[in-house]
C-alpha cells in the first residue's frame, strides 16, 4: 500500500473512532456485509444475505450528521444542505452513500457496503451451491473461447464476485483492461490494467466517466475489456468493442432476468451522446452479446446462478431471441428455511462443435439427460 493510501486510511480510521462509535463493532465484524442507517435510532445490517435489525443507535441526529460529515471530509468530499447526497469509496474499499434531511424523512440515511478482499474460487463457488460443476465447466469453456458475457442481476446478488471469478479463467498471455466506478474486482491474472472513474472536485479537477475510460481503453491495445458495472452511455462503447474484434469482453448490468438484461443494456446505450438508430442498436447488441449469466439472491439469503442463457440473435420482428443453456430447477423450501434446487442443463449450446474442436472438457451428453423443469 502506497504511503498516501496509508495516510488516507489512517484519517478514515480516526474519523471512525471519533464519530462512528455506535457502529464500530459492526464495521469490524467480518460477518456483516452492509450497514444500513435509517436515522439515528434505526440501524440494520446484512449478514449471510439476510437483513437483521440491531440495537445500535446514535445519540441524536446531530451526532449522526457529524459522523457523515467527518467521513466526507476524510475522503476529500463534502455533504451539506446545498449538496445533500454523498457517494464515495472509502480508503478501505468500502462504499458509502448518504442522504440528508429533509429529503430523508427519518433523518440522515446511510448505506455502507463493506469491501472484502475475495479469495473465492470456482471450487468454493460450487461448494456454496451457487453453481453446479457442469455450469462452471460451461462458463470456463465460454471464457476460453472468448465469448462476450453479460452478468445480470439485482443489487447485492453477487455480480461482481462472479465477474472476478470469470476473469480468473481467461487464458494466459492476454492484456485485460478493467474499468470500474470504484475498484471492487479482485482478479488473479498476470497482465491487468485497472481504471477507476473520478468525480469532479471543488479544486477544479474534471469528471472522468466510465464512458471516457472505455474510449481510452480502446486505444491501449486491450485483448479484453471488463466493465465492472454498465450504468450509462458507456454501454454503447462496450457493445461496439464487442463487435470490433475484442473477443471476451464482459460487464455487469442491473436486471431482474436474462430477458430483461438486453433491454436494459439497450436503454443505457441510447443515453450515449453518439446517436444510433434503434434498429441499428438492436442489431449490434444481438450480435455483440453471446451469453447472459443471471445471478439472483433468493429468499433464504443464498446467491445463485439462476440461468446461463445464450443470445440467438433476432427473430423476424426484430426482437431478441434467447435460449437457456442451463436453468434453475424449481426451488422447494426445506424445514430449515433453505431453498432446495439446482442448475440443470437445458439446451445444447450453439457452439458445442467449437468447444469440442478446441479439446475443452465439456460433454454434450449432459443435454440428453433430464432438462430443467
Amino acid at each position: 500500500m502506497a504511503s498516501e493510501e496509508k495516510e488516507d486510511l489512517g484519517v478514515f480510521k480516526e474519523a471512525i473512532n471519533n464519530f462512528l462509535g455506535p457502529i464500530t463493532h459492526l464495521l469490524d465484524d467480518d460477518t456483516v456485509s452492509e450497514i444500513l442507517i435509517n436515522g439515528p435510532d434505526e440501524i440494520f445490517i446484512e449478514r449471510g444475505g439476510k437483513m437483521v435489525t440491531t440495537d445500535a443507535s446514535f445519540p441524536d441526529e446531530d451526532s449522526l450528521r457529524a459522523a457523515v460529515n467527518a467521513i466526507a471530509q476524510s475522503v476529500g468530499r463534502r455533504i451539506n444542505d446545498q449538496e445533500p447526497r454523498l457517494d464515495a469509496r472509502l480508503p478501505d474499499g468500502s462504499r458509502i452513500h448518504a442522504v440528508l434531511p429533509p429529503m430523508s424523512r427519518k433523518g440522515t440515511t446511510v448505506a455502507i457496503r463493506k469491501f472484502f478482499s475475495s479469495d473465492m474460487t470456482f471450487k468454493k463457488y460450487v461448494q456454496l451451491g451457487a453453481i453446479t460443476v457442469e455450469g462452471a465447466q460451461f462458463l470456463d469453456a465460454a471464457m476460453k473461447l472468448g465469448k462476450n458475457i453479460l452478468v445480470s442481476g439485482g443489487t447485492g446478488s453477487g455480480k461482481t464476485t462472479l465477474l472476478g471469478l470469470l476473469c480468473g479463467r481467461i487464458p494466459p498471455g492476454q492484456r485485460i483492461i478493467v474499468i470500474e466506478d470504484s475498484t471492487e474486482l479482485t482478479i488473479d491474472y498476470e497482465h491487468v490494467v485497472f481504471f477507476e472513474t473520478r468525480k469532479a472536485t471543488d479544486s477544479g479537477l474534471s469528471e472522468v466517466s466510465i464512458e471516457d475510460l472505455v474510449i481510452s481503453s480502446l486505444r491501449l491495445r486491450p485483448d479484453r475489456i471488463i466493465v465492472g458495472e454498465v450504468r450509462g452511455g458507456e454501454a454503447l462503447e462496450l457493445i461496439q468493442a464487442m463487435n470490433t474484434g475484442h473477443k471476451g469482453c464482459m460487464g455487469t448490468v442491473h436486471a431482474n432476468s436474462a430477458t430483461e438484461s438486453l433491454t436494459r443494456l439497450q436503454a443505457l446505450a441510447q443515453g450515449s451522446d453518439a446517436k444510433v438508430s434503434e434498429t441499428a442498436l438492436v442489431m449490434q447488441i444481438a450480435s455483440a452479446v453471446d451469453i447472459i449469466v443471471q445471478v439472483s439472491r433468493y429468499a433464504d439469503g443464498s446467491r445463485r446462478i439462476a440461468s446461463i442463457t445464450e443470445v440467438d440473435g433476432l427473430d423476424e420482428k426484430g426482437r431478441y431471441q434467447y435460449s437457456d443453456v442451463f436453468k434453475m430447477s424449481r426451488l422447494i423450501k426445506q424445514p430449515d428455511g433453505k431453498l432446495k434446487g439446482t442448475l440443470l442443463p437445458n439446451k445444447l449450446p450453439s457452439f458445442m462443435d467449437e468447444i469440442e474442436d478446441n479439446g475443452i472438457p465439456f460433454s454434450r451428453s449432459l443435454f440428453s439427460k433430464k432438462k430443467a423443469a
